[in-house]
């Protein structure tokens, strides 16, 4: 019995340290993302588009000197043989060029609560993709944050004298490139690398276009600016490993909560570091955003809640059913009596279970 005790309490605690190493990584990645804007206007003089394109190919560098390292290959030959999936791919890193290049075009315009806004709507946007192209069906609470979602995007557009098109731009292409990443099914590390690998030419070819005409900033600025230009990747590459360390160590509903640290970071620093305007209206406009975030997330828990204490429930009826089912194999006529004594065996493991389950989102 100690023995087993001891067992039990060593696989607890390896437990409990697999969540908080998981929590560190989910906290440093989100963190990243949420400090990057700090990182691009370094880069200046160059242009969005060179910082883009250095982004691609220097990404597709630092992946693929990780997988070497890994030697983590046999998922390339799986891919090109479906060429479904390699289109998929070529989709992804098509959106998800178009956000990194407006998202580093808005960050270096002054436009850092504009795009911490597009991050904020985003699961919004998602919802919407998910009712529209994938039939799926909304609960009420879920209506109604999209509809104070709508309300706030027309606030803002009254602000802001025009749609907030950064913010609509970074929520669509993030919500198209991870309900195709979803279809794609790769992993963190594969996806990026496939994803880059695509870039990679268009990028260099680029570069070598503004060569060709006199307005690569590549090498010109001294060597401290090129290795920032290079730690493009670095700036890629490093906040998704340590999301992938994250997801398959704490549970889904702790992910989908830390994801609001990056725009809620990226706001404070549009405010108080580059001192964007916030006028009433935007406030009025932003306040209605996080409204309808709260909406989703009371829901999202409630309903996280709800399905553990379900499941609870079913595995401990399958788990009695099991008990009694063996004990009338093997007791013959005395199966009664021993049906009666495990089921309050099967409802203590049963009311635990459930205990656990309730707290794990908590986590």
């Amino acid at each position: 019995m100690d023995s087993g005790g001891a067992v039990d309490s060593g696989a607890a605690g390896q437990s409990r340290n697999e969540q908080r190493i998981g929590l560190l990584n989910g906290f440093a990645a989100y963190g990243m993302w949420g400090l990057v804007p700090l990182f691009w206007p370094l880069l200046k003089p160059a242009g969005a588009g060179e910082i883009l394109a250095h982004r691609m190919a220097w990404s597709l560098v630092l992946v693929g000197a990780a997988l070497l390292f890994v030697r983590r290959w046999d998922w390339a030959r799986e891919l090109l043989r479906q060429p479904r999936r390699l289109g998929l791919v070529v989709i992804a890193a098509a959106v998800i060029t178009i956000n990194w290049g407006v998202y580093i075009w808005s960050v270096n315009s002054g436009h850092v609560v504009e795009a911490s806004l597009g991050y904020f709507i985003n699961p919004l946007v998602t919802i919407a993709m998910g009712v529209l192209l994938l039939g799926e069906r909304l609960r009420p609470v879920q209506w109604a944050a999209v509809g104070v979602g709508v309300a706030a995007v027309l606030v803002l557009a009254f602000g802001y004298g025009r749609p907030p098109w950064i913010s609509l731009c970074l929520a669509f292409s993030f919500a198209t490139y991870g309900l195709v990443k979803k279809k794609v099914n790769l992993g963190g590390l594969e996806s990026l690398a496939a994803e880059t690998a695509v870039q990679f030419l268009p990028a260099v070819g680029y570069l070598v276009f503004l060569g060709t005409q006199g307005d690569l900033v590549f090498g010109t600025e001294g060597a401290g600016h090129a290795a920032l230009l290079a730690a493009t990747g670095v700036v890629t590459a490093v906040p998704l490993v340590c999301f992938g360390a994250a997801a398959i160590r704490v549970p889904l509903s702790t992910l989908g909560l830390l994801q609001y640290l990056a725009p809620v970071f990226q706001f404070v620093l549009g405010i108080v570091y580059f001192h964007e305007a916030m006028p009433a209206e935007r406030w009025a406009g932003f306040a209605l955003v996080w409204l309808a975030l709260s909406l989703l997330t009371w829901d999202a828990l409630r309903t996280a809640r709800r399905n553990a204490v379900t499941l609870a429930a079913a595995r401990t009826v399958a788990s009695t059913a099991a008990i009694v089912e063996a004990g009338a194999d093997t007791t013959g006529p005395t199966h009664a009596t021993g049906s009666t004594g495990t089921t309050s065996t099967a409802g203590t493991v049963g009311t635990t279970g459930t205990a656990r389950e309730e707290r794990e989102p908590a986590v």
